[in-house]
């Protein structure tokens, strides 16, 4: 037997060993269609003790239909979710990531339509706008989103007051002047560290969004639209301006992301594009002087789209009990579960009936800031495939040491696009 034959044996029995472990104790097909099989990758002690009170709530309320949870390892659910998922039959409801990691799925027609859930218990008019796009796919609702984060413009007011900039920039003109007038005051306008460039991708994620729509940049990331098309280049052409106004921190590949936070935190440099766990490596002592600001606005016309990482639930177009799953999901993504999940855990409600009047001004801001989007985008290493991803990164590092390079980047993205997509049809 060859080693090829015997390594992907080896990891068809591993996966296989990993959908038997994952099954409830005790559930046989004697037990019937009644219960409703839930497998989760919340495993860290707080999220975990919530999975289990949350069941454990629904069963009380349900006898006749009790949920069987199973909570795997977060690397270990990922690297079987695809054998979960092709089993017969499938758990019924699981944890996941929304955009292409979700669609990836939906595209194999192995997660279920859910557009009865959200039709009936009035999920469409509940759930914030970007989210309800967030779920769907042509028109039908796949996902559950219940939590994210945010990104945003982070900077430190009292370099923007220090350099007499008066309001936040609101459109690009705007923010190109703040980024002069910061020049000016000896202020570097921008901080950044790209040694790992997925940080110089929610540049590209923003500018497109803002030039080209939500629309476009999500076909972008579905292979579905051209990297040499002028639209393309048209954002890059947008951040060359800010290059030539001399905006970022210089050797910004010398930095990791929590590095390049130095110059902010030591007052020579005054904005980050970040997420929201931007806080989480900030000086507790500085954060009084951090505040965050909607990435400015290119073309008015065009629908926002905000970068907001989310994760929810969906049902196994294989569960071996559909309608009980769906009422399981609908119990999930009703507002006392949010409520709750955002009392207790602080995750960032996706409903907007969720009342956050407790939560600090900052969360409150992020939250406004998501929910009032047209469109909730999720990163661009979570909009698009594995391999696109890897080149597209890759490029941007290119951009970023020699943007007179970008024909040739965008040729050789195009490339890669194409193979993708010839091999997928294989």
């Amino acid at each position: 037997m060859s080693s090829s034959k015997f390594s992907k044996r080896s990891l068809f029995v591993t996966l296989l060993i990993a959908v038997v472990l994952a099954l409830p104790a005790g559930l046989t097909a004697a037990q019937g269609p009644e219960y409703v099989t839930y497998n989760s990758m919340h495993g860290d002690p707080k999220p975990r003790a919530f999975d289990e009170e949350m069941v454990a709530m629904w069963n009380e309320a349900h006898p006749l239909v009790p949920v069987e949870h199973s909570i795997i390892a977060h690397e270990d659910f990922k690297q079987a979710i695809r054998a979960y998922l092709t089993a017969e039959p499938a758990p019924d409801v699981l944890t996941w990531f929304a955009g292409e990691r979700a669609r990836f799925f939906i595209d194999k027609g192995l997660i279920a339509d859910i557009s009865d859930v959200f039709a009936d218990y009035g999920f469409n008019e509940a759930y914030a706008p970007g989210f309800v796009a967030l779920a769907s796919v042509d028109g039908k609702q796949y996902f559950l989103p219940t939590s994210y984060y945010w990104w945003a413009v982070y900077y430190r007011p009292s370099l923007f007051e220090q350099a007499g900039i008066t309001k936040v920039p609101e459109t690009w003109e705007e923010f190109l002047g703040a980024c002069d007038t910061l020049n000016a005051a000896g202020i570097t306008p921008i901080t950044i560290g790209t040694r790992y460039p997925w940080t110089a991708a929610a540049w590209f994620d923003y500018l497109n969004m803002r030039i080209n729509g939500p629309q476009f940049h999500i076909d972008l990331m579905l292979l579905k639209e051209s990297y040499t098309d002028e639209r393309v280049k048209a954002v890059f052409a947008k951040w060359q301006e800010l290059f030539d106004h001399n905006c970022f921190i210089e050797d910004a590949a010398a930095y990791a992301w929590q590095e390049a936070l130095t110059p902010m935190t030591e007052g020579t440099a005054a904005m980050y594009l970040m997420g929201q766990f931007i806080v989480d490596s900030y000086p507790d002592e500085l954060e009084a002087d951090l505040d965050f600001f909607r990435f400015p606005i290119i073309d008015p016309s065009v629908p926002i789209g905000e970068d907001a990482p989310t994760d929810g639930y969906f049902m196994a177009a294989n569960a071996r009990n559909l309608d009980g799953g769906k009422e399981f999901l609908a119990f999930i993504g009703s507002l006392e579960m949010q409520q709750k999940a955002f009392d207790e855990m602080g995750r960032l409600p996706t409903r907007t009936d969720v009342d956050v009047s407790g939560a600090s001004p900052a969360t409150q801001k992020g939250i406004e800031l998501i929910q009032t989007a047209d469109y909730v985008a999720q990163f661009y290493d979570r909009d698009t495939t594995a391999p696109m991803a890897e080149a597209g990164l890759n490029g941007f590092s290119q951009f970023w040491s020699d943007p007179s390079s970008i024909d040739q980047i965008l040729e050789d993205l195009e490339a890669e696009r194409l193979r993708i997509l010839e091999e997928t049809a294989e």
